[in-house]
């Protein structure tokens, strides 16, 4: 496979510039010097952005836009062989290589590559860890799954041996990276369009972790059933943290203050370390998730007062649990959660935010998903005093006829839930401007375009 070397910059062209990983890459590889180039369907505000720093864009995908002076070319999952750009990069033999192996060759070059994995957190815990190497003046290359205010976007380019990413098990993704450190958060049931059941999933947790060198490090939660598993015979150490007794990182004394953020103190092998954590993101999850980053901070050496002041300074990421606004003195919060364990974990967790009666509009993702969760979706959504369902967002799948959010509405009336569907946003927002009153805290949660119902009732 062919090797990239960030010290011999050289011409690659990206396939896709515009999609948000994409162009974040499109930058780094700019920022190292190399000639940048690369297509999308259509203008936007990404494209604009690199079009600024002088990298590119051509706008449609012809085989005319694959030159000879083009070293390689990279291409998101989307992209398929009748695509002209890569049958024409094909033609020419030209090396290629989809968007995760792409990845997998920038972590090569450093020294320090970290990648945080799980069924969910992963946005939020890539971002804390990131705020604490800030804090730590480590000056690292960082890709969120997220807009980051600290870094005022979804990827910064450093310049030092650190590298800190996201590393998503969907189509095993995660399995062409190359790290030397690893957090693995938690593992669910998911994706089961692609895999075909739970230990499926963890069969690919395992392979990820097995991609750890021997001087490698892994943090994993003992509060994955059977988490020895994972880690029998790895030969790189491991750190354990959660909530059982035997956890190398624990934390006790769990309080959550006005808002609904956790303090915590720190223990150690057993042994409180004196040290009070104070969060300023809200959640049982998020102290969960900043025992991972601890963890694996200090094994990093990083003084703990330091680990303190940035994970105090991690006030959130674009849509998790985040703040749009209100109407009415209605708070209106925004949240990605899709699956039923980050939908019961951010339901909870607003329980501790300052309201007088919870509302939660949910837009269903992908149809394969709310099918194989139907259940668990409406025992999770039952923590909302109510809860308004949009239709299911379909993004890559098409409506196979068989599901609907009509058949959740049927799960939670089974419960004795108080739910409705509504199809039509403008109807939801109608329905939310008359039932909503001052003190009342709405949620909007999903992965689609349910966010737009909370800006919409913000604006007017």
């Amino acid at each position: 496979m062919y090797q990239i070397d960030l010290q011999k910059p050289c011409t690659v062209y990206f396939i896709g510039i515009g999609g948000i990983s994409m162009s974040g890459f499109a930058r780094l590889f700019h920022e190292y010097g190399f000639t940048v180039k690369g297509s999308d369907m259509q203008e936007s505000n990404i494209t604009r952005q690199l079009a600024s720093l002088g990298i590119t864009i051509i706008y449609g995908q012809q085989a005319a836009n694959i030159t000879d002076e083009i070293d390689f070319v990279v291409y998101t999952a989307a992209i398929r062989p009748d695509n002209p750009e890569w049958g024409a990069a094909k033609e020419k033999k030209i090396p290629m290589m989809e968007r995760a192996s792409m990845v997998g060759q920038v972590m090569k070059n450093y020294k320090n590559a970290i990648g945080i994995s799980g069924t969910h957190g992963k946005t939020t815990t890539t971002s804390m860890l990131t705020h604490i190497f800030l804090a730590a003046k480590k000056d690292p290359t960082i890709s969120v799954g997220g807009i980051l205010d600290v870094i005022q976007g979804n990827i910064r380019i450093g310049h030092s041996e650190d590298f800190i990413t996201e590393a998503c098990e969907y189509t095993n993704s995660f399995l062409k990276f190359s790290p030397t450190a690893e957090i693995i958060l938690n593992i669910d049931a998911d994706h089961l369009d692609f895999f075909k059941d739970l230990d499926d999933i963890r069969n690919s947790f395992r392979k990820y972790a097995e991609l750890l060198p021997e001087d490698g490090v892994l943090a994993i939660n003992t509060e994955i059933p059977d988490y020895e598993k994972l880690t029998a015979g790895l030969p790189c150490r491991i750190i354990t943290y959660g909530a059982s007794e035997n956890a190398e990182y624990r934390a006790q004394n769990i309080h959550f203050d006005e808002s609904g953020c956790g303090v915590f103190d720190l223990v150690h092998n057993g042994t409180p370390t004196g040290d009070t954590i104070h969060l300023s993101v809200i959640g049982a999850h998020n102290v969960s998730n900043a025992l991972s980053v601890i963890a694996l901070a200090l094994y990093y050496e990083i003084p703990m007062e330091t680990i303190k002041q940035g994970l105090r300074s991690f006030h959130g990421t674009d849509r998790r649990f985040q703040i749009k606004g209100s109407f009415h003195g209605v708070t209106v919060v925004d949240d990605y959660a899709h699956h039923p364990t980050e939908i019961e974990a951010t339901l909870r967790a607003a329980e501790r935010y300052p309201h007088k009666r919870l509302w939660c509009v949910f837009q269903p993702h992908t149809y394969t998903r709310t099918r194989a969760l139907l259940k668990e979706f409406a025992a999770a959504l039952s923590h909302a005093e109510n809860v308004i369902l949009t239709d299911i967002y379909a993004a890559r799948e098409k409506d196979p006829g068989d599901i609907s959010s009509k058949n959740l509405l049927e799960e939670m009336k089974k419960l004795g839930k108080n739910a409705v569907y509504l199809s039509d946003f403008a109807e939801i927002e109608k329905f939310l401007s008359k039932k909503c009153i001052d003190g009342d805290l709405l949620i909007t949660m999903g992965a689609g375009d349910v966010v737009k119902i909370g800006e919409s009732l913000i604006e007017k």
